[in-house]
């Protein structure tokens, strides 16, 4: 089979497009036909050699957490029947036409192929640090990053809980903001008076989606560091800030996001093939909507 591998950590001309051998599924496991597959931050992080020590990598290694796609071959015990379309995480690496993987659901005939293998890692993260932030019906909330992949779904699933939202992101996407329920203020310099000016009695929490280095006046704004948790600025460790970076890659899960009908921004899609000009978008953080490979 193809499948896109590193045999190095590096720039994106070290991402191959290889044949490999055809994985087989183990006890509990399905081998996917993969139709497409979410490209991420964290992919092109791992890529560079940036989370070498957190998440060391043996070679060859092929990347891709997220995959979409039609059950092509079933395990013992796996539950699921050759045929079925599903979607979750992958085991093997997504960038492949096959995969293998545990933690996945029946795809919904609503979801396209790119929306399914969108939705697992940035919809998981949201649900998540709502939950770290342990964020009620009645409180404010402040999401960096709104315009975001995180940052949507986080509003949108904030703002069902009854939470007051307020989203800041570019100019170029409050109106999209403020679409999703949130009060849009712009980021950048001076953004702590803004939003004391549309919430005046005080925020109850703050989740950073964005790294922007906004932490310590985030502090300022709460008072205290209790209820900030940010998933994208490492000098949260420095500054004894949390830093959320472990997910639950259950089944469960994934029928949550479904559950909530939470909707994405999809932006480009590529070839498999074509996957290095993928990573150097990601990498600008500019995408405007999440990246996704084309696969089958």
């Amino acid at each position: 089979m193809r499948a896109i591998t590193i045999t190095q950590y590096g720039e994106p001309d070290v991402l191959h497009l290889d044949e490999v051998p055809l994985p087989e599924p183990g006890p509990g496991q399905v081998r996917v036909a993969v139709k497409a597959a979410g490209v991420n931050p964290i992919d092109w992080k791992i890529r560079s050699g940036a989370m070498a020590e957190v998440l060391p990598l043996e070679f060859p290694h092929i990347l891709g957490l997220e995959l979409a796609g039609v059950v092509d071959a079933v395990g013992e015990g796996a539950g699921f029947a050759v045929g079925d379309e599903v979607f979750g995480w992958s085991v093997t690496g997504a960038y492949a036409e096959f995969a293998l993987a545990t933690n996945v659901i029946h795809k919904p005939s609503g979801l396209s192929w790119a929306e399914a293998a969108s939705l697992p890692i940035v919809g998981e993260t949201a649900l998540r640090v709502l939950g770290e932030l342990e964020v009620k019906p009645g409180e404010t909330v402040v999401i960096h990053g709104a315009s975001g992949q995180v940052g949507r779904i986080a509003t949108q699933a904030a703002v069902a809980l009854g939470a007051t939202v307020i989203g800041l992101a570019g100019a170029s996407s409050l109106d999209e903001v403020k679409a999703l329920g949130a009060l849009a203020v712009h980021y950048g310099d001076g953004w702590v008076s803004r939003v004391r000016s549309v919430a005046p009695e005080g925020v109850d929490a703050v989740f950073d989606a964005a790294g922007f280095g906004v932490l310590g006046d985030s502090v300022e704004l709460l008072g205290s560091p209790d209820r900030l948790v940010t998933i994208a600025d490492p000098a949260a460790f420095a500054q004894g800030l949390r830093f959320s970076a472990s997910g639950s890659e259950t089944a469960e899960v994934l029928e949550d996001l479904v559950a909530r009908d939470l909707k994405l921004k999809l932006g480009s899609s590529y070839a498999l093939g074509d996957v290095a000009e993928a990573h150097r978008e990601s990498f600008t953080g500019h995408a405007g909507g999440k990246i996704t490979l084309t696969v089958g």
